[in-house]
């Protein structure tokens, strides 16, 4: 597994990764029409003017030239989080297939970097309150929870929780 900044090029396998891997752990949640809303929010010019705005950075994992995992950091809009000198981890996802391989790992510090180098002082996420997986992955680097989150797909409200931790 190896990791990259992200190119323009990249967008339709990042759209990908995103859409298998969120369906992959999510789907049976949701009634179709509000996981179709949802998804439908992440077209090719979001993806666009995200990868284009300075404030948000992209980094991609690959297996064999294919992507399979990526994250993405930008500015915060979460509950619970000063956003004076915090960054937030937008999405951090991988395909099955990477899962067990270290890619998250390599990619949480890659995250963890380029908050710093920004000037980050915090980082702030979101994360479903029954992802127990991704909850012991974060707090293995420090992260703590911060209090519920309203987490909207389509309609209906799921509770996420928001996690902090200090760089």
């Amino acid at each position: 597994m190896t990791i990259r900044p992200a190119t323009a090029a990249d967008l339709p396998a990042i759209d990908r990764v995103f859409r298998t891997s969120f369906c992959d752990t999510f789907a049976h949640l949701y009634a179709p029409e509000d996981l179709a809303s949802f998804l439908g929010q992440f077209t090719p010019g979001a993806w666009q003017r995200e990868f284009d705005d300075p404030a948000f950075a992209f980094q991609v994992g690959g297996q064999d030239g294919d992507v399979v995992g990526y994250a993405k950091l930008g500015p915060v809009k979460l509950p619970h989080v000063d956003p004076e000198g915090a960054i937030e981890l937008k999405q951090l996802y991988l395909l099955g297939q990477a899962h067990g391989t270290g890619l998250a790992r390599q990619l949480m510090e890659w995250v963890l970097d380029e908050a710093r180098r920004r000037g980050a002082k915090r980082i702030a996420l979101s994360v479903w309150e029954d992802n127990r997986r991704a909850q012991a992955f974060y707090r293995r680097y420090g992260f703590e929870d911060r209090g519920p989150y309203a987490f909207m797909v389509g309609n209906q409200a799921d509770c996420d929780r928001v996690w902090e931790a200090n760089l």
